[in-house]
């Protein structure tokens, strides 16, 4: 690809990231994101298309409503420029359409989750089923066009469960004090997304980076602000985040833990 495509690419990437904004706003609000004009939350002003250009309008605007000048969430630019990226990345592994659609519509499902755990500190149900269902048709993509669909083994179709139920089993036992239910239902559809072993790795990698992030936080908060407050052992920490950005690394790393290799993904 020249960097003409790589730019027309990325400028899409943002357009579907600023949807992919307005669904995490309005998803559970009982406001269709298909539906009515966007808005400012604090005077209910209706944003032109020049309030709308993904990532450019934050910037001119300097982050500022155009009516009220109330300061606006930097979720805006970084889920679109996150979107863009994603969008370039997919696109440069140079797959067949179809299989980039898919990849595509995964990875812009995990990104809706993420941020919206980030906020509510939840994974909803309508989401989790989402990303499982997607992950499984994955499996079911043939990697010839011409030979249409096969139907996976029983060791794939297992692997969600595999990833799912040690997630169960930490709800069930803590009641829910150390894990939600909506990682494990997460976990199934990594299951079904990157396989056993991969999934597996990636699990194992969402628990480092996240515990990584906990200990790099309590450490800034005593080293600067030495105090007791804020992040603890004992806080709630969403970890879809932590288990979404490590689907991401596993996938185009291949890095699989079990047996120590890394295949990075060939870009075109």
């Amino acid at each position: 690809m020249d960097f003409l495509t790589i730019g027309i690419v990325f400028v899409f990437g943002t357009i579907i990231g600023s949807f992919l904004n307005v669904v995490i706003y309005r998803y559970n609000s009982g406001t269709s994101p298909l539906t009515g004009r966007s808005q400012c939350f604090s005077c209910g002003k209706t944003l032109s298309w020049r309030e709308l250009i993904p990532v450019l309008s934050f910037a001119i605007s300097r982050g500022r409503c155009r009516g009220c000048k109330v300061r606006l969430s930097w979720q805006y630019p970084i889920v679109e420029t996150i979107s863009g990226v994603m969008f370039v990345a997919v696109f440069l592994l140079g797959m067949p359409i179809y299989e980039t659609i898919l990849l595509l519509s995964i990875f812009s499902t995990l990104l809706v989750i993420a941020v919206y755990d980030l906020r509510h500190q939840i994974i909803p149900d309508g989401l989790a089923t989402l990303f499982a269902l997607l992950g499984l048709a994955n499996f079911f993509l043939a990697v010839d066009i011409a030979s249409a669909f096969y139907f996976p083994d029983v060791w794939t179709l297992i692997a969600g469960p595999m990833l799912f139920i040690p997630f169960w089993a930490l709800w069930f036992i803590s009641r829910g004090q150390w894990l939600g239910l909506g990682d494990g239902k997460l976990a199934l559809g990594i299951g079904w997304f990157l396989g056993a072993t991969l999934g597996g790795s990636a699990i194992v990698l969402a628990f480092w980076i996240g515990a990584a992030w906990a200990l790099f936080v309590m450490g800034m908060q005593k080293v600067f602000y030495r105090t007791k407050s804020g992040l603890s052992m004992k806080s709630e920490i969403p970890f879809g985040p932590f288990l979404i950005l490590a689907v991401f690394v596993v996938y185009f790393t291949r890095v699989n833990f079990f047996d120590g290799s890394v295949n990075f993904l060939t870009f075109i």
